[in-house]
Formats: structure tokens, sequence, C-alpha cells
């Protein structure tokens, strides 16, 4: 199975991503730390940075499909493209993909949440709130093939093991 994560940055994918990994022992790919290596190895960040980490992601996940083992893809997907390339990439192995998309439903946890947020990653700096509210206005509903997959919406306004177990119970069923 591939799970594919959705979510502006801040609504707590990452954390979703990383327990539900934990307890499905799946790996999980990351974009952010990727497009983090590919800066830091000198790549102009004018150049579509972000484009690559995706792709990067997709070969890496290829690999672990090609293994035949299960995985986690954690990317923010706001859009259709995004969220096809999985799909594709799931269609192209025979293997199912599922979608946990990851919301916080009260504004003010989500914004303290990415302001007290440090990652630690070379040259990516955080994304300030004004950003995370132009991004939704970018964030494009689900519809056509993304539409048709299994999806779960999680809020992330409640407590985390709650979060995953329904994301657990999401991807076993």
């Amino acid at each position: 199975m591939l799970v594919a994560m959705a979510g502006l940055p801040g609504s707590g994918k990452s954390a979703v991503a990383e327990q539900v990994a934990a307890r499905l022992a799946m790996p999980v790919v990351s974009v952010d730390p990727i497009e983090s290596a590919i800066l830091s190895a000198g790549i102009d960040a004018g150049q579509p940075t972000g484009l690559a980490a995706y792709l990067v992601a997709e070969r890496i996940a290829e690999a672990v499909l090609r293994s035949r083992q299960s995985l986690i893809v954690d990317a923010v997907n706001a859009v259709q493209p995004a969220r096809e390339q999985w799909i594709l990439l799931a269609d192209r192995y025979g293997v199912e993909v599922r979608f946990l998309e990851v919301v916080c439903s009260d504004r003010d946890v989500h914004r303290a949440r990415l302001e007290q947020r440090r990652r630690d990653l070379a040259h990516i700096a955080e994304p300030s709130w004004y950003a995370v509210e132009e991004s939704l206005d970018e964030y494009a509903p689900w519809s056509g093939l993304a539409e048709q997959r299994p999806r779960l919406t999680l809020d992330t306004v409640n407590p985390l093991p709650a979060v995953v177990d329904s994301a657990v119970a999401f991807l076993r069923s």
C-alpha cells in the first residue's frame, strides 16, 4: 500500500505520519528533507527544488514498492498533479493508494504549532502563518482520480493518539 499524506504546513502531517509508520512498520518518505538536501548540494533556490523533491520522493517510493513494501509519503500534496503522481505510481505497481488528509480546524492552534515548529532543515525556512493562509487559497478541492480513492480526513485538534488510532483503523480496513 502507498499512503499519501496531504495537508497544509503545520497541520500535523509529519507527526501523524511518523506515529502511523511506527505502528504499522512502514517507512516514511518525506519531501521536505529531500528538498533541504537538494538545496544543501548547492542547487539554486530559484530552481524548482520543490518539484525536484517530489520527483526524488517518487523514485524512492518506487524502490520501496518494487521491494513489495508499503510506505507513507509525507508531503503537502495540495494540488491534483501531486495527488495523481502517487495514484499513478501505485497503479504502476498494482498496489492500493490511500490518502490521509490532515487538517487542524482550530486556526489559533494551527498557527501556534507553526510558529513553535523547529525542524532544523537546512536552507528551508519555516513558513509564516501568512504563507500558510495563502496556501489555503491554492489548496485544490479533491477531484478527478484522487476523489475516487480512499481518503480519511483527520483533525489534529484532537489528541494525537486518537488521530493515529483512526488512521491505523482506516489503513487496516
